[in-house]
């Protein structure tokens, strides 16, 4: 990303995103030094699969895994494994009038600096994912899901 800021900068072009996979399930950005590149060169990180495929939303459990090909992959041991950590965006989310689990993930992307582009399927989902603005995690709230996204990595 570095290299292909400097090109573009040669001719006058600016770099103005970089759109990867980020959220408390794929923490690479902040690993990889892309995440860190980005507020350094003021390059948007857009972070595509916000909430981890529909995984952090809550709605499957070890007893209701996702269908199709994300039900074979998110299978039992993996869906009980993550547990801790929706229990925690569940927590949080309370504490915050509410928040739904997905709620509580994108705006937990927001603080990192990153611009989420959750997927929907429908209204409600739109209606949902608005309920992640307006409101700010707290620097402890949003170490104590780094600390939950750590243990379930």
């Amino acid at each position: 990303m570095r290299r292909a800021h400097d090109v573009l900068a040669k001719r006058g072009i600016p770099l103005a995103s970089n759109q990867v996979e980020y959220s408390l399930l794929h923490r690479q950005p902040e690993r990889n030094g892309v995440l860190a590149a980005c507020r350094d060169l003021r390059v948007a990180l857009i972070a595509y699969s916000p909430v981890a495929k529909g995984i952090l939303t809550g709605k499957y459990t070890p007893q209701n895994p996702p269908p199709g090909v994300r039900g074979r992959q998110w299978n039992f041991k993996p869906l009980a494994h993550i547990q801790p950590l929706i229990a925690r965006l569940r927590e949080v989310g309370e504490a915050h009038g509410g928040k739904t689990p997905a709620q509580v993930a994108l705006n937990w992307l927001i603080q990192k600096g990153a611009l989420p582009i959750p997927g929907v399927k429908n209204a409600r989902q739109v209606q949902d994912n608005l309920g992640a603005l307006g409101w700010s995690l707290t620097p402890d709230e949003v170490e104590l899901l780094d600390q939950a996204s750590e243990n379930a990595a």
